[in-house]
């Protein structure tokens, strides 16, 4: 599980690691900063659910795989 936010965990940098992509091929793929792609890793920024679903449709996974609620 990568860096957290208080209200949102991700496995982002594994899974874009994983899938061969560098957080600048991912940000233009998604439409958006290489510093929100980082910024979502670290776990500074929440993204919308729309960047999410791109993310995870980059990722060829679900949100769920993505990004996960605390317990």
């Amino acid at each position: 599980m990568g860096k957290h936010h208080k209200k949102l965990l991700n496995n982002l940098e594994q899974l874009r690691m994983s899938a061969g992509l560098t957080q600048e091929k991912l940000s233009e793929s998604a439409g958006v900063s290489r510093v929100s792609i980082n910024a979502i890793e670290n776990g500074v920024y929440v993204p919308s659910t729309v960047l999410a679903l791109k993310i995870a449709r980059t990722l060829n996974c679900t949100v769920e795989e993505v990004f996960q609620l605390p317990q």
